[in-house]
């Protein structure tokens, strides 16, 4: 299978799916978040995708097999092999069943340096102390009222009034704003992110 290369031009984080222009040219093509595993950063728009390509079971083409271009993919660690059992009475078996005796001391050790730590951590409480104590302390005036900063938010030309379905939706703007912005839409049917393909 051919392997090729596209620039994610939509990504819609918190449904997990988005959009690749291919470098040929062509139709857009729909990828989703599981065709990028192991990957280290999740995609952000402009990213330079390779990908293969299938058909899903509506026929329509989706990208699977992706990776970011220059990101690095995660490691995995190998399952850690099973301790192999050893003959009762055997040296090797003898040897190890010393080794838990060993390890029983070793906290006695790491206990015995805690009071000494301990007394670090004092001596330098009590110098810290001092020397914040006979530090000159400084005035500053702070100013009585801070200014008021408006926010200016930007007017929205759509808004979440409750439609659903497409036969509410004016045009396809609209279907894509409450497809992106709207709780409960029911305009992407097939799950490719492309709202009220019939009707628009």
């Amino acid at each position: 299978m051919q392997t090729e290369t596209g620039k994610l031009v939509r990504w819609i984080d918190d449904k997990g799916f988005g959009f690749i222009k291919p470098a040929t040219g062509d139709n857009d093509i729909f990828i989703h978040i599981s065709a990028l595993k192991g990957m280290s950063r999740p995609p952000v728009i402009g990213d330079t995708v390779l990908y293969q390509t299938e058909f899903d079971a509506s026929g329509k083409l989706r990208a699977i097999y992706a990776s970011i271009e220059g990101v690095a993919k995660q490691l995995t660690l190998e399952p850690v092999a099973r301790k192999r059992e050893l003959p009762t009475g055997s040296a090797s078996y003898e040897r190890a069943q010393q080794k838990p005796k060993q390890r029983i001391n070793q906290p006695q050790k790491r206990l015995s340096s805690l009071p000494l730590l301990f007394l670090l951590l004092i001596i330098g409480g009590v110098f810290a102390y001092d020397k914040l104590a006979h530090r000159p302390t400084e005035i500053v005036d702070q100013p009585t009222t801070q200014p008021v900063v408006e926010s200016v938010i930007p007017e929205q030309h759509f808004q979440c009034q409750g439609k659903v379905y497409c036969s509410q939706m004016t045009s396809r703007e609209e279907a894509e704003f409450y497809l992106d912005n709207c709780p409960g839409t029911k305009m992407d049917g097939d799950m490719d992110g492309v709202p009220c393909e019939n009707q628009f």
